[in-house]
This record gives structure tokens, C-alpha cells and sequence, in this order.
């Protein structure tokens, strides 16, 4: 069983999806609430799947403090994850340790291979749209015979970093993450192998990919991210082109 590692902030208007909210027509509050739709679909993902669930969390202190509220960062996401499962008894949620992104994806991992024996751990964001119960499978097992799995993403990024042994994780996910990972991972002597590419969403060039693959799934009539899907149809949110260049644009 690989153990997911989803590292999450609380759904905060200004503390996610401020990139989307500068460059399209969502607001500041909208753009979080797309923050959250995705981090319960990843949730459902995994808990959907053969995976064992861990949500890593973020100290109160460790958030601008602009941004900090009475609820703590832990109690906020075990209600949304509670909310979205009903109930947080498969769930594991431990507090996230680092200065950077690589040293808490890093401190997460090798502390649950080395020092609580997993036989694989993934690494993972609220940020893919499309992430799923077959992706995780699949991951899983392909790490049952290679020590690195990847999942790439537009723009060398890396929507999934799967281990079974544990690499040199600092600033190993700055942008590109994916070759750096890849590299980090044969640096070590480790096998590297890779799952099949999906999309991420974190700026607004990266709607004006999701939202037609969410469209183009909704007229076939295919499987799609429950809550993600949701919010794109209840904001009305389309692609058009306009004097030759795409546009986000909203019922």
C-alpha cells in the first residue's frame, strides 16, 4: 500500500489560488474555492483507491499572518476532509516540518520509509484536476518494481513523486520539478519510471487547458472530478478564442 502524502494549506481567500485570481475573471474568494473543490477530489482519489490517505498540514504560525484565523490549518482540512467522506477514521493528518516545499515533501517521506517502514510514499498537491483512483493505482503499482515514479504535468512540472527509497530533496521540486526529480532520482542510483501525464491547475494559462478537457469529458459523457467539475459548471466557466487568442470567460 502506498501512502499519499497530500500536502495541503486551509482554503484561504489570498493565502491560494491568488495566481488564478490575478489572471482571470474568478475572484480572490473564488479562486480558493477552487483550491478546495480540488483538494476533496484528490481526497476522494485516494480514498477511492488502493492507497492509504495522509494529509499533511501546515502550523497557524507557519502562515502569513494575514492569514491566520481561530481554526487551526489541521482542524480546518479534517473538516473538509470529514465533510467530504463523512468521517476521518482513514485518514491520517500530521503536521508538515520545513522551510520549503522540498524539505517538508522530503521530511514527509523519508520519516515514513525510514522510520515507519512503508513500502512506498507519494508525494502530492490539491493542484490536479484531473488526479485519480486509477492514477494512484497505477503508481502503485509500478513502485512495486521501480524506486521513483513520476507523474508529469505541463510546463516540467510534476503532478505525482512516488518513492521507495527516499532522494535528495532539496530543491528538488522548484521549477522544472519533473527532470530534477528524474535527475535526483538516478543521482541516487534509483530507478525511475513514469505514469501517464495530467494536467495541473495552478495559474490562469492552466484553466484555459482544464476547463475544455473538463468540457470535452462533460459532452462524452466520461468520468470527471466531482467537485472540480462542479465548480466550472455552477461559475459557468468556458474557453473562447478571440482574435486568435484564448480567453477564460464565465456565465
Amino acid at each position: 500500500m502506498t501512502v499519499v502524502a497530500l500536502l495541503a494549506n486551509p482554503p484561504r481567500e489570498g493565502l491560494v489560488g491568488t495566481a488564478i485570481a490575478e489572471s482571470t475573471p474568478l475572484s480572490p474568494a473564488e479562486a480558493a474555492d477552487l483550491y478546495e473543490a480540488q483538494f476533496r477530489d484528490a481526497v476522494l482519489a485516494v480514498d477511492r483507491s488502493g492507497g492509504e490517505l495522509l494529509v499533511n498540514f501546515p502550523d497557524e504560525e507557519a502562515l502569513p499572518a494575514d492569514h491566520r484565523t481561530d481554526t487551526s490549518p489541521e482542524a480546518e482540512l479534517r473538516t473538509l476532509v470529514a465533510d467530504t467522506l463523512g468521517g476521518t477514521e482513514a485518514v491520517r493528518f500530521e503536521r508538515q516540518v520545513g522551510s520549503s516545499f522540498g524539505a517538508r515533501a522530503g521530511n514527509t517521506v523519508t520519516h515514513l520509509l525510514r522510520e515507519e517502514g512503508a513500502d512506498s510514499v507519494a508525494v502530492v498537491t490539491p493542484t490536479a484536476p484531473l488526479f485519480s483512483r486509477t492514477l494512484v493505482d497505477s503508481a502503485a503499482m509500478k513502485l512495486r518494481t521501480t524506486e521513483v515514479v513520476l507523474g508529469p504535468s505541463s510546463n516540467g512540472r510534476a503532478y505525482y513523486a512516488g518513492f521507495t527509497e527516499p532522494i535528495d530533496f532539496d530543491g528538488a521540486f522548484e521549477a522544472p520539478a519533473l527532470p530534477t526529480l528524474a535527475e535526483r532520482g538516478r543521482d541516487a542510483d534509483r530507478s525511475v519510471d513514469f505514469v501517464e501525464p495530467s494536467p495541473s491547475l495552478e495559474t490562469g494559462d492552466d484553466l484555459l487547458d482544464v476547463v475544455p478537457m473538463l468540457r470535452a469529458r462533460f459532452a462524452a459523457e466520461r468520468v470527471v472530478p466531482d467537485y472540480t467539475a462542479a465548480f466550472v459548471h455552477e461559475k459557468g466557466l468556458d474557453v473562447v478564442v478571440e482574435d486568435g487568442e484564448q480567453r477564460l470567460v464565465r456565465d
